[in-house]
């Protein structure tokens, strides 16, 4: 059906290396890639840059002119301030009110920036707010002022230090963008400072003509301040627009800035001390007049840097959209090419994946089993399967030769699990006869050496056929170990009825070799169904043995023993150098009865034996960390081995 489906495809023109998976995937991916990323990379990362950097100037523009209106609100306490220092009672009212004023612009900056901070530059947030940070003392000297303990240059000083640093704020983190946005972000700047020039005078004269003449270095502060006004409106001019000029020629031209030249003229000539003649509530008005009429002409530019900052972005956006769509287009083509490619890569791989189920799933196991069943000497089919194998689809070189290599593996694969089950056949089947002929060896030896100890009358030749027929009955176990884990029936040994655990366990300490270390310490009564008896014994005795042979000579092993409920369970205990975690879990694994010697090898062959002895018992064999040090063994016998303890006391009585 799949095939069906192939062969309706339309072919697909002879491009240079379409007859290869490398060469259709190059075509694919080459072009679109190719196209999206110069055409559009570049286009969506310029625009998106300008579209950032708009955004930015427009949210820090408007943050800048919060930052100036609390600067003008500022200027304003700093210059009625100094006035009151300066001896101008009147003006404290106006101080009071003024105050409010500056609070209300703070409180206004930190609201604005806490909406603005996610637009606004790191550098230019954080500037801000450290700018605020020498209005941390204003109400300190506000209560200096007040209690008439404040120096009046000091104060001056202190309200200029705060205006300036937040002036200097204000080109931390400058947006970057197009020119003309540049440009008007420091032409603002520059009348920012100016501004500040202009009020620091006011507040500065103020108290000079409240005092009635210049004390000490003011008049070189007010050069200072006239030569730092001249630089800063002199930057502003080369920024400014042609507009912006004659809006500031405008507030220079009114009656109140002439009046203001006046007063500036009648204080140069005061430079030598001598008393000035100039009403500070006349000053202050007309200079306040010029220092709002400044704000007005910073507000106007500030408007026109976020109107262009606007302007930019929109047409940012407009383009960036444009790019957008021109790389959607290209994706849209390059999956279209994609597409087509891929059905005519997938589906030759998809029917040939499938395939490669069946071979794992089906085919493989199902041939694996029928050769390690089936008897050695009848040949095997050439094919794992019988069947004739259909030619895959599709046209590519690569899949061609996949297909031919999971056959190739299929073939080897059934070839390695014949070689497999006849080795593991002709295995099994050595270790089987060995143990076996050992077996047979060793009864007769047994015998033989019975036989001796029953005519001995020399206590040292007796105790010494003793040791033989210890040793003989070790490797007895030993050969009877090698049929179970060939998988050879239970060992011929039987006792009719019912025997005592006791029994068991004694048998069990006679088969291993340090037999005299092992102490029944506290063995529960019960009795054992007679069948069972020798696996039951052969179990306990690999235990005792690894237990005797992991831990200190001068250390006992000991046993004991108890009924839990229906079970009747064994503890083999020693206080050895104990397991790891990890090989304690790996060691229960084998004991349980999974995994073969065959298979997985190990160096320790007693836990196969125990596993396997474990599953014909029906038993349950776990190793757990002795308290202290060592390693404790746990069998627990099904109910179906042993006698209930009250039958046993029946049988007794």
């Amino acid at each position: 059906m799949t095939g069906n489906v192939l062969t309706k495809l339309p072919t697909l023109p002879a491009l240079p290396g379409w007859n290869s998976i490398r060469g259709r995937m190059a075509i694919v991916l080459a072009v679109p890639t190719c196209l999206l990323l110069v055409l559009t990379g570049l286009g969506v990362a310029d625009r998106a840059a300008d579209w950032s950097a708009a955004r930015g100037t427009e949210a820090q523009v408007g943050v800048l002119l919060r930052v100036q209106d609390l600067v003008r609100e500022v200027q304003r306490e700093r210059g009625l301030t100094n006035g009151l220092l300066g001896g101008a009672e009147e003006y404290q009212d106006d101080v009071r009110n003024q105050r409010d004023r500056t609070d209300d612009a703070r409180s206004a900056l930190r609201t604005v920036l806490s909406e603005e901070s996610g637009d606004l530059p790191d550098a230019a947030s954080s500037a801000l707010d450290d700018a605020q940070l020498p209005l941390a003392d204003l109400p300190a000297t506000r209560a200096e002022v007040d209690a008439g303990t404040a120096d009046r240059a000091d104060t001056l000083a202190y309200y200029t230090k705060a205006v300036t640093a937040l002036i200097d704020a204000e080109s931390a983190g400058a947006a970057h963008g197009e020119r003309r946005i540049t440009e008007g972000v420091q032409a603002l700047q520059a009348l920012a400072r100016a501004t500040e020039a202009v009020a620091l005078e006011r507040g500065s004269l103020n108290g000079v003509f409240a005092a009635g003449r210049f004390r000490g270095g003011e008049y070189l502060d007010f050069t200072e301040i006239r030569a730092t006004r001249l630089a800063a409106l002199g930057q502003f001019r080369q920024l400014a627009t042609s507009a912006q000029q004659s809006d500031l020629d405008a507030a220079f031209r009114t009656a109140a800035a002439r009046r203001v030249s006046g007063y500036e003229t009648q204080a140069e000539r005061g430079a030598d001390g001598s008393s000035l003649n100039v009403a500070p509530a006349r000053w202050w008005r007309d200079m306040t007049t010029l220092v709002d009429d400044l704000h007005d002409v910073q507000r106007t530019v500030g408007d026109d840097v976020r109107a262009d900052a606007a302007d930019s972005g929109s047409a940012a956006t407009r383009e960036l959209g444009g790019f957008l769509g021109l790389g959607a287009l290209i994706v849209a083509v390059a999956v279209a090419l994609a597409v087509i490619s891929a059905r005519s890569i997938t589906r030759p791989l998809g029917a040939l994946a499938d395939e490669a189920d069946a071979v794992a799933g089906t085919r493989l196991p199902t041939v694996v089993k029928r050769i390690q069943e089936a008897d050695p000497d009848t040949p095997q089919p050439g094919d794992p399967d019988g069947s004739d194998r259909t030619q895959l689809p599709g046209s590519a070189r690569e899949i061609t030769r996949l297909a031919a290599a999971l056959r190739n593996v299929e073939h080897t694969a059934v070839g390695l699990a014949a070689e497999q089950a006849v080795l593991r056949r002709n295995s099994t089947e050595s270790l089987a006869s060995l143990g076996r002929r050992n077996q047979t060896l060793l009864r007769r030896q047994l015998g033989l050496i019975t036989a001796l100890e029953n005519q001995e009358i020399d206590p040292d030749a007796l105790a010494e056929l003793f040791e033989l027929d210890h040793l003989a009955t070790r490797m007895r176990r030993n050969a009877e170990s090698l049929l179970v884990l060939a998988g050879e029936e239970a060992p011929a040994r039987s006792w009719p009825g019912m025997v005592s655990v006791t029994e068991v366990v004694q048998s069990a300490v006679s088969e291993v070799e340090q037999y005299r270390r092992v102490t029944a310490v506290d063995v529960a009564a019960c009795r054992i169904r007679g069948h069972a008896v020798a696996e039951l014994s052969h179990l306990l005795a690999e235990l005792l043995e690894n237990a005797l042979m992991f831990s200190p000579p001068q250390q006992p092993v000991e046993v004991y023993g108890w009924q839990d409920g229906a079970e009747y369970c064994l503890a083999v205990v020693d206080r050895g150098i104990g397991m790891t975690l990890e090989r304690m879990a790996e060691a229960n694994a084998l004991l349980s009865g999974s995994g073969s010697f065959l298979t997985a090898p190990t160096r320790f062959l007693g836990h196969h034996v125990v596993g396997a002895l474990a599953s014909r018992l029906g038993a349950h064999v776990e190793l757990r960390p002795t308290a202290g040090s060592g390693v404790t063994a746990y069998v627990a016998l099904p109910a179906v081995l042993v006698q209930e303890p009250s039958s046993t006391a029946m049988m007794s009585g």
